[in-house]
């Protein structure tokens, strides 16, 4: 069974922000392979929905809907509800967590 995926505002807009940084310092060719990976993940996301792990810091919040894959050098976050996939976050595996869901929450609550 395949899933709808559905990606958020804020996912997309971390793909928007990934795709400047990576072009500008690696090259429109990094870019290229980075993204055709996250496409990748995302299509096995569609597949196997519940394949991806509970993130640890999102765990310990107790948010545990939440799930990740890793696709290179990218976390994908999203959430499964019923036959939707939700897309939340697409980050770079080495930033801080606690910092995006700050700047998340502030984004928010600005809005």
């Amino acid at each position: 069974m395949s899933f709808q995926v559905v990606f958020l505002k804020s996912a997309e807009l971390d793909l928007k922000e990934l795709s400047g940084y990576m072009v500008k310092n690696f090259g429109k060719d990094a870019w290229q392979a980075s993204y055709a990976k996250v496409k990748d993940a995302v299509n096995t996301i569609r597949t196997f929905p519940l394949g991806g792990n509970i993130p640890e810091e999102l765990e310990r919040l107790n948010l545990t809907q939440y799930r990740q894959v890793i696709a290179g050098m990218n976390r994908i976050i999203y959430e499964v509800r019923q036959e939707i996939i939700y897309i939340h976050i697409i980050c770079d595996t080495r930033k801080d967590m606690k910092s995006i869901l700050a700047r998340r929450f502030v984004r928010i609550v600005s809005t």
